[in-house]
């Protein structure tokens, strides 16, 4: 008797803990995980250093998920917070040419249009990025790692503040006032403008020609 291939194509409707559960006993259940969430990763990660370097770095992400699966928390339907708390990490260990992962950082700000200013309207707080990168990007720069990381994982890894405080393992509240002091520096107007450089030179000349008038020379 041949088998129901109908049944090999419908795509399976377990939660994520489940699936995790059972690759405990199957391993190669796993897999489905690495399937559901590869492209949400790799997005996240590819904005973070460049599309060049993520590869590696998602490769690492989903072999240490699979390496710790056991002690992954059950009670937690999807995987998504705890794969990009590990991708969080591997960049962390990974961010060796601060140089090379600022000059991604500066690329990538223009491909994401978007800070969320809460979980209940998101299109409220869009930002233009690409039109204002020169404006943001010294800001971004210039955030502690721990605020650029909520920053991130809310603005390119599109999770919520529950998945965030999941992610890296702290508090809601901590999310939400991380994103605040986030959003009031962001959108803080910028510094006045120095006054722009004048040689010595021509000051002394401009100087000299005053007195001249003054004094009634030509």
């Amino acid at each position: 008797m041949e088998p129901d291939l109908r049944a090999e194509r419908i795509p399976s409707v377990s939660n994520d803990n489940d699936i995790i559960r059972e690759s405990l006993e199957a391993a190669e259940r796993f897999s489905e995980i690495f399937e559901r969430h590869i492209g949400a990763v790799s997005a996240y990660v590819a904005r973070r250093v460049g599309p060049a370097a993520s590869d590696d770095i998602v490769s690492e992400t989903f072999l240490i998920a699979f390496r710790k699966r056991r002690r992954y928390d059950l009670t937690r339907s999807s995987a998504l917070p705890w794969l990009m708390g590990i991708a969080t990490n591997v960049l962390g260990q990974h961010r060796r040419d601060q140089a090379q992962h600022w000059r991604a950082l500066q690329a990538s700000v223009g491909q994401h249009d978007q800070v969320a200013a809460d979980d209940h309207d998101r299109s409220s707080s869009q930002l233009d990025a690409a039109g204002e990168i020169e404006r943001l990007y010294p800001r971004i720069a210039a955030l502690t790692a721990r605020d650029r990381e909520v920053l991130f994982l809310h603005a390119w890894g599109d999770l919520t503040y529950e998945q965030i405080a999941a992610a890296l393992a702290i508090p809601v509240g901590t999310v939400r006032s991380r994103l605040s002091r986030i959003r009031a520096k962001l959108a803080a107007p910028p510094p006045p403008a120095a006054p722009p450089h004048r040689p010595r030179a021509a000051t002394t000349h401009i100087r000299l020609a005053e007195k001249e008038t003054i004094h009634g020379h030509p």
